[in-house]
């Protein structure tokens, strides 16, 4: 987002981990559970709603970077960022290929199993099971415009 606010081009960085579902819900089927995690931890409707929305033709351009602050489990309260026209939205998380969000280019980055299993805390290894779940079901590497390899990450490899 820097590098293109440097070069004149507004835009704004939205991570998905700020619109994770309270935990009350996210976490109603256990701490652990990987359906759970996979199809109902991230508040895809407040996506659509708070971010997507305002971007549309006829929209405000009024986006909200975040909504819940899973540390708190509390609301964020963050105020809405105004985003003009030829501004650029950067969207960031986890399986997000899979909920057909109107991306104008996604990018990819592909870990192979043992690079995901060694990069990801030993706590979080639970959730492997959904990255494989995502990898068949949604193809990401295949779907994506860009796809960045990066199992070393000094070294990075990108082709698209």
């Amino acid at each position: 987002g820097e590098a293109l606010r440097m070069r004149g081009r507004p835009s704004l960085a939205v991570g998905a981990e700020g619109f994770l579902r309270p935990a009350s819900v996210r976490l109603e089927y256990g701490h652990q559970d990987v359906d759970a995690y996979y199809d109902g931890w991230f508040d895809t409707g407040a996506l659509w709603r708070e971010v997507f929305g305002p971007l549309e033709p006829g929209g405000d351009g009024r986006v909200l970077p975040d909504l819940w602050d899973p540390v708190t489990d509390r609301a964020t309260r963050s105020s809405y960022v105004q985003l003009p026209p030829g501004g650029v939205l950067l969207l960031h998380g986890p399986l997000l290929l899979r909920h057909w969000f109107p991306f104008d280019l996604t990018v990819h980055v592909l870990l192979s199993p043992g690079a995901l299993r060694r990069r990801t805390p030993e706590t979080e290894h639970w959730t492997l099971p959904a990255f494989e779940r995502y990898d068949y079901e949604t193809d990401p590497a295949g779907t994506a415009d860009v796809l960045v390899r990066a199992d070393d990450p000094r070294h990075p490899a990108w082709s698209g």
